[in-house]
């Protein structure tokens, strides 16, 4: 019975029951955690749920892709503390997407962490490294290198030309006179 209370009070922290109010924004880490999977299982003692096969994890605007994912949460108040992911790892925000072998996503800090080969693509720009930490509400990222090696970085000028062109047709027609 009482790994049936564990599971159920899983979902109902990942359901989001929250008080807030309707004009608010809701902080990402009040936000639910859908998480869709061909397997689940859960461990009381050890306070985990492990997703395995075609797993996808939904938070917010995040959405975490892998072979696997364990969700640790917290004895006391069966709040999610962190995401694990192993295999295939894809993490999606926005144009952003980050991949590599594992990855750990902290549901109070927004914290990302990837390891494992890690990339992070944003539209042409591509950054690699050892280790690829991203803090989604920030917005701001730290990857580091590998003894011996470094962190390789291609980031593409906006094409300023095509911007000022699509000005331009924007405005042509504003100022002419009318004949």
């Amino acid at each position: 019975m009482t790994g049936f209370r564990v599971v159920l009070c899983l979902f109902l922290v990942m359901a989001g029951i929250s008080s807030a109010r309707a004009d608010a924004p809701v902080p990402r880490n009040k936000l639910p955690i859908q998480i869709k999977s061909n397997e689940l299982l859960t461990d009381s003692p050890a306070h985990t749920a492990t997703f395995i096969g075609k797993v996808s994890a939904k938070q917010g605007d995040v959405t975490i892709y892998s072979d696997k994912l364990v969700i640790h949460y917290s004895p006391s108040d069966q709040d999610v503390d962190r995401v694990e992911a192993f295999g295939n790892v894809h993490i999606v925000q926005e144009n952003r997407v980050g991949e590599g072998e594992h990855g750990v996503y902290e549901s109070r800090t927004g914290k990302v962490t990837l390891d494992g080969n890690p990339k992070v693509v944003q539209g042409r720009d591509v950054i690699t490294g050892n280790v690829i930490t991203y803090f989604v509400d920030e917005q701001k990222s730290v990857v580091t290198s590998a003894p011996g090696k470094r962190v390789d970085a291609v980031i593409h000028p906006k094409d300023r030309d095509k911007d000022r062109d699509k000005d331009k047709s924007k405005d042509s027609g504003k100022n002419d006179p009318k004949p």
